[in-house]
């Protein structure tokens, strides 16, 4: 009896998958048809431009890996609002947690000089999705114990992380110099080994990989992932059928928060080396436009965060060669999102809860 079930749930899995990227491709490519429309009216040509967009994205293996850099952090938060919106819990605050788990990972990686790196690298790591779940869980106990919204305790919290990042750069960790709001570079041990030199394509692109591939195990076959989803469908339902739904809240809410952390992890550790003021420059709150986008499956998911990748790092290539302004870009992003969410809002309503939320908190 089992057979035949695993057999039908795995084609409806694929068919789920088909939907996203298929959903996903219309909102892009209706997209970049009003793009065109803006490209034209500015007198330029947008097959040009479009090019230019695409070969500075993908024309050489540079761009290639300058594309997979980027996506990597807006992968593993993206993932983590992900599971969050999954369970109803509106966690805004991605931006704060990346900045906190950045912050817990500098720490032990300017504390590691003398570890082995198979001690500094996994702690670093660890010390990342630390700092960001432990950033992420206190708006899920508020919520789960005194009813707070997270939509504005995660808000409030971003401004919080920032100010306390703000503190360690100028003053505790400060470099040695005191010339930059920064900190000293990690020890060498802690650092992500590059895999392609002399590319920037660095090991953080395995813990996004892992990180996806555990998550969609998690939201998809585990008890977790499974109360999540019945928690974000119906609190009631869920209540009723005796699941915690404050505990689920605080689940989700520190994994999404820990995932968010890595991003902040990655970018210390694999890309600069060491903590800069604004660590994050809105990393979290692409992030999540990725999750919605990706209509929070890990699958669509990725597929987001390498597209907004591929498009911040097409968008100079493009400016230079048509003169058009790097905003464009920006405004095609946010007609992609436009789109899906009006797909979503005609066919299901996907969003009605949340905005019935905004509007109550």
């Amino acid at each position: 009896m089992t057979e035949p079930a695993a057999a039908t749930e795995t084609p409806s899995r694929v068919l789920q998958a088909l939907r996203i990227v298929g959903q996903l491709s219309g909102a892009v490519i209706a997209a970049l048809l009003c793009g065109a429309v803006l490209i034209a009216i500015a007198g330029a040509d947008p097959v040009v431009g479009y090019l230019a967009l695409f070969n500075g994205a993908f024309g050489s293996l540079n761009s290639v890996v300058e594309v997979l850099v980027k996506a990597i952090p807006l992968l593993l938060a993206g993932l983590g609002l992900a599971l969050a919106f999954r369970a109803g819990f509106w966690n805004i605050g991605a931006e704060g947690q990346i900045f906190m788990g950045a912050l817990a990972a500098v720490w032990v990686g300017l504390n590691a000089h003398g570890w082995p790196a198979y001690i500094a690298l996994p702690a670093v790591i660890f010390a990342g999705f630390v700092g960001g779940a432990v950033w992420g869980v206190i708006p899920g106990i508020l919520r789960a114990k005194l009813g707070a919204s997270e939509i504005i305790t995660t808000i409030m919290f971003n401004y919080i992380a920032f100010y306390v990042v703000n503190y360690f750069v100028t003053g505790p960790l400060v470099e040695a110099d005191q010339f930059l709001a920064q900190t000293d570079p990690i020890a060498k041990s802690a650092e992500l080994p590059r895999i392609m030199r002399p590319t920037r394509l660095h090991a953080g692109i395995f813990v996004a990989i892992a990180a996806a591939g555990v998550l969609y195990w998690m939201m998809l076959r585990s008890t977790v992932g499974f109360r999540a989803r019945v928690v974000g469908a119906n609190e009631e339902a869920a209540r009723y059928a005796g699941m915690s739904v404050g505990w689920t809240w605080v689940v989700v809410s520190g994994v999404s928060g820990g995932l968010a952390g890595l991003a902040g992890m990655v970018e210390v550790a694999g890309v600069h080396q060491l903590l800069l003021e604004d660590i994050s420059g809105g990393l979290g709150f692409t992030a999540i436009v990725v999750a919605l986008l990706g209509w929070l499956h890990p699958v669509g998911v990725v597929i987001a965060a390498i597209l907004f990748a591929a498009l911040d790092v097409g968008a100079d290539s493009m400016q230079r060669v048509i003169g058009v302004p790097v905003t464009l870009v920006y405004i095609i992003q946010a007609l992609v999102v436009l789109f899906v969410l009006a797909r979503s809002a005609l066919e299901h309503g996907t969003f009605d809860r949340f905005l019935r939320r905004f509007r109550s908190a």
